[in-house]
């Protein structure tokens, strides 16, 4: 994976550069020593590494301002960097780059629990948002699978969902507002908990944009009651087309459960052996979950029971109670580490329509076979997010490049049914050459003069998304 050419120039200039960051942030919040440099030398897309110039460990709106007016001055990029679960490189730095991460700034600013609202700084962790208002009844609806760790921050910059987002959408439907710092170091607040602000959506623009306009250090975040009720269902079927197909049927007849998500059988297998859930051993699973009184809950199970019935399950099992319900979600929690157990695995991100779901299980079962390399399914399956885990060995000469190979096939799939290259993981490095399987050159032309207006001299995270060779003028200058 290309990165461009570090500037020699600022590399040169290291220690001017980290001596005016130390005048800037307490005494800890510098990082320069190679040694510990290499905790930032990647994200969760670990094949690929590179220790940045620097690391700098903000507390503050004020502290982050003053370290990005210092590196415009200098000319130094800038990495922005939640909790560094980015399975997309979008937290890759480059050698003459500073990494900006937000983890000490995780304290709860606000609560509002008549408005629905919390303000909080962007690197508090995705579930601590919920456990901050559990005891009065709410949640945050977004729960990425690695919600234990992944900062607010990061969700914002990748548009992070989860299991629930069929019915509560993605993190740009629960952002009310948030606090931008530029590059030039201005700090501007877009939106707010009272409503759509007039003229253009700025707080839109923002969200998803991969850290390349400004960094989020405060976000207001919509909560929600918690549901009066909710029960899961496991359904097995003998093949993943079937499962496919019962899906595209659930969403069809008009059903909208909370979630339904995804697994096949070397994913239910590995997350067996090491969540020990309970799961049947079958070729696929379907966890659906539904929620609201319990006669909701009981008329929605009996339409979507029937729905199932039709395709010939292999098992269809209710959660009887609190522990069954959590035994069920324990294992699809668990799957992306229990698959890293057994072997390495790059885990992609394609959005497709739902109706082409039993079309593109088979083609990826094909191609499977085809590169020689075998795929895990785990994804989102009621909106249409896929997962596919590539297993490859990364010790064996040129199975890193097969298994990347695969993946583009997958995702072009993706675009070729009427999908899109990503759902919530973000191009970062590892979709940026595919760009133009989806955009035109115009397309892109105007996504970047976006970024122009924010960021003229492209110092925030500029090798991202963009093919290298498309942005190459603007990131020279």
């Amino acid at each position: 994976m290309d990165m461009p050419a570090p500037d020699h120039g600022v590399i040169a200039r290291k220690a001017r550069i980290v001596a005016r960051l130390r005048s800037a942030l307490p005494p800890d919040g510098v990082i320069d020593a190679p040694e510990e440099l290499r905790a930032y030398e990647c994200d969760a897309l670990t094949a690929y590494r590179c220790p940045p110039l620097a690391a700098v460990l903000p507390r503050s709106t004020g502290e982050v301002s003053a370290v990005l007016r210092i590196c415009r001055e200098e000319g130094v990029p800038v990495v922005p960097r939640g909790s560094g679960t980015s399975l997309a490189g979008g937290a890759m730095p480059t050698a003459d780059s500073v990494i900006l991460g937000v983890a000490r700034m995780n304290a709860v600013l606000e609560t509002d629990f008549d408005n629905r609202f919390i303000r909080v700084q962007s690197g508090r962790t995705n579930l601590s948002v919920s456990g901050a208002v559990e005891a009065e009844g709410f949640f945050y609806a977004p729960d990425p699978s690695s919600q234990l760790a992944c900062a607010i921050a990061g969700n914002i910059a990748m548009n992070s969902g989860g299991a629930h987002c069929l019915k509560y959408g993605v993190t740009t439907n629960n952002l009310l507002g948030l606090t931008l710092v530029q590059m030039d170091g201005t700090v501007v607040t877009l939106g707010g908990p009272w409503g759509e602000p007039a003229g253009l959506d700025l707080l839109g623009v923002v969200c998803g944009s991969e850290g390349q306009l400004g960094v989020v250090t405060e976000a207001t975040l919509r909560i929600l009651p918690k549901p009066e009720g909710a029960r899961p269902v496991l359904v097995g079927f003998q093949s993943n087309e079937v499962a496919g197909a019962c899906v595209a049927d659930i969403i069809r007849a008009g059903i909208l459960p909370v979630a339904i998500e995804f697994m096949d059988r070397p994913c239910i297998r590995a997350t067996e052996a090491f969540a020990k859930a309970g799961y049947p051993d079958c070729e696929a699973l379907l966890i659906i979950e539904v929620e609201g009184s319990e006669a909701e809950i009981d008329e929605q199970l009996a339409r979507i029971r029937q729905i199932a019935l039709a395709h010939d399950p292999v098992e269809f099992r209710e959660a009887a109670d609190e522990d069954q319900a959590k035994r069920i979600w324990l294992g699809r929690k668990s799957a992306f580490g229990a698959m890293g157990q057994i072997n390495d695995y790059m885990c992609l991100d394609g959005t497709i329509p739902v109706s082409s779901l039993p079309h593109v299980l088979k083609r990826i079962g094909e191609m499977s076979g085809d590169f020689g390399l075998d795929v895990g399914n785990v994804f989102h399956a009621g909106d249409g997010n896929m997962h596919p885990l590539i297993l490859f060995d990364a010790n064996k000469p040129g199975d890193l490049e097969r298994c990347e190979a695969f993946g583009a096939e997958i995702l072009k799939l993706c675009v070729e049914v009427g999908g899109c290259l990503t759902g919530e993981h973000g191009v970062g490095i590892e979709k940026r050459d595919l760009m133009s399987v989806q955009f035109a050159p115009e397309d892109m032309e105007a996504q970047m003069r976006v970024k122009d207006v924010f960021d003229p001299k492209w110092l925030l995270n500029p090798a991202k998304v963009f093919p290298l060779g498309v942005s190459a003028a603007r990131r020279t200058g």
